[in-house]
């Protein structure tokens, strides 16, 4: 055998980052060792996401860790900073903004009174109080929305960095290696074997690792209902610019845009098989999110595309949430995916409790079990109303 470590993370990007940062700065003492196969982040789904912050969740697990960890990036650049060198999110807090017609205003309403539970400050509005946030919006087909103005976007790059900056200072230990098979025996886990044929032994590891990681799962006879799933995001300019910066705004379609700098970015989950595809097509944005965005503000039949990229959502087939904590079936065996593109918005939460559950063996901050592996046997599947 090779190396020994006491918490092996598979994945390096934003949620195992988060997870070995929580760890260490709560005073666990033993060695984190965090394997990431893409050194560079190439194709990793953190610096590819649209970078959204929301609290307009419609469960009381999703609102509780969304409003928690978007009361951490208020603060991140500051919290984060690593030797007087503050960590920049350039996070924007402009808004989040679902648009409505008559048939979905109910379920808008529902979904207020559940966030106002939490202390949500969502607000409903009408057709003609759209206008005072995006003056260009055409309502015409509106009732009206639902709005958030504590919500916003950050650079998901510099905070997945922060992350990894500060784990790193308190100890962690990253290996830019590619993880083939988690170890077992006798029902609990050994450590990890890598693709080059190294081993390191660990009796905790924490699967992290993404749209990769149902197939380490899987490999070690776990399987969880996780798939691969590639999502398109187009940038675009304009020639006459708008009045105002944009909330992220979800059109009824489930087309969304955003400012990006003084450029637009804009995205839409379409119906697509799983597999780990990383090219965009100008065609999709052309045919499917142009006639939409063009209609909703008119000043968009100017877009021009000037780039896009694609990347994944560890895409949860039952109940479109995050599957986390201690596997029932494998001792020292943790996981923490399946986010279905909610990771960047929910990491710093999930990052604190994972690491009060490996630590004590209970959750403290925020209960987290609504999200445990165990609900899909016990038919406790968490719905989230409000999926983009």
């Amino acid at each position: 055998m090779g190396e020994k470590a006491d918490v092996i993370i598979v994945g390096g990007g934003v949620i195992g980052s988060s997870i070995a940062y929580n760890l260490l700065r709560d005073g666990y003492e033993g060695k984190v060792m965090v394997f990431e196969k893409d050194r560079v982040y190439e194709y990793a789904s953190t610096p590819r996401s649209a970078g959204g912050i929301r609290q307009l969740f419609t469960t009381d697990i999703n609102i509780q860790l969304s409003r928690f960890s978007l009361q951490f990036y208020q603060t991140f650049a500051e919290t984060m900073s690593v030797d007087g060198e503050k960590a920049e999110i350039d996070f924007k807090q402009r808004g989040y903004l679902f648009l409505g017609t008559d048939k979905i205003m109910p379920r808008l309403e529902a979904h207020t009174r559940i966030q106002h539970k939490y202390g949500v400050p969502s607000q409903l509005l009408e057709a003609h109080e759209l206008t005072r946030i995006i003056p260009e919006l055409n309502v015409e087909d509106l009732a009206g929305g639902l709005y958030c103005a504590e919500d916003g976007y950050l650079d998901p790059y510099s905070v997945m960095q922060g992350y990894i900056r500060y784990a790193k200072k308190l100890g962690a230990e990253y290996v830019y290696e590619n993880v083939d098979e988690i170890m077992t025996a006798r029902g609990r886990v050994t450590g990890v074997r890598l693709v080059n044929g190294k081993r390191y032994e660990a009796p905790v590891v924490v699967n992290c690792a993404g749209a990769w990681a149902p197939a380490l799962s899987e490999k070690a006879g776990l399987p969880l209902p996780v798939v691969p799933l590639p999502r398109q995001i187009f940038q675009f300019d304009i020639g006459d610019s708008l009045q105002q910066y944009l909330p992220l705004t979800i059109d009824p379609t489930g087309v969304y845009f955003r400012h990006e700098g003084e450029k637009f970015i804009a995205g839409y989950s379409p119906e697509t098989e799983p597999g780990y595809r990383f090219q965009w097509q100008r065609s999709n944005f052309v045919e499917e999110i142009w006639p939409i965005i063009a209609y909703r503000v008119p000043k968009f039949e100017q877009a021009k595309v000037e780039r896009g990229w694609a990347g994944l959502y560890d895409f949860n087939t039952k109940d479109h949430n995050a599957i986390l904590g201690k596997h029932p079936d494998m001792g020292g065996y943790y996981v923490a995916f399946g986010f279905s593109g909610h990771g960047m918005q929910q990491a710093p939460a999930v990052g604190v409790g994972m690491s009060e559950l490996i630590r004590t063996g209970a959750y403290q901050t925020l209960d987290l079990t609504p999200l445990r592996v165990e609900r899909f046997k016990e038919n406790q599947l968490i719905i989230e109303d409000a999926i983009v």
